[in-house]
């Protein structure tokens, strides 16, 4: 990929890791804390979509 957009596609990867990274943090603490566990429980779906993504995305 070159042109504008390879620069950007190549950091979307990493971009989407470390939202699933706060994703898991983020639901982790709100089921742990007993906040919203249902909004927690939405966060580690969100999570795990996006790991899939990044697997789908570097295949």
């Amino acid at each position: 990929m070159t042109g504008a957009l390879g620069g950007i596609a190549s950091a979307a990867p990493a971009i989407a890791m470390l939202g699933a990274i706060a994703c898991v943090i983020g639901g982790g603490w709100m089921i742990g804390s007993g906040r919203d566990r249902r909004k927690g429980a939405l966060l580690l779906v969100m999570a795990v979509v996006l790991v899939g993504n990044v697997l789908i995305w570097t295949m």
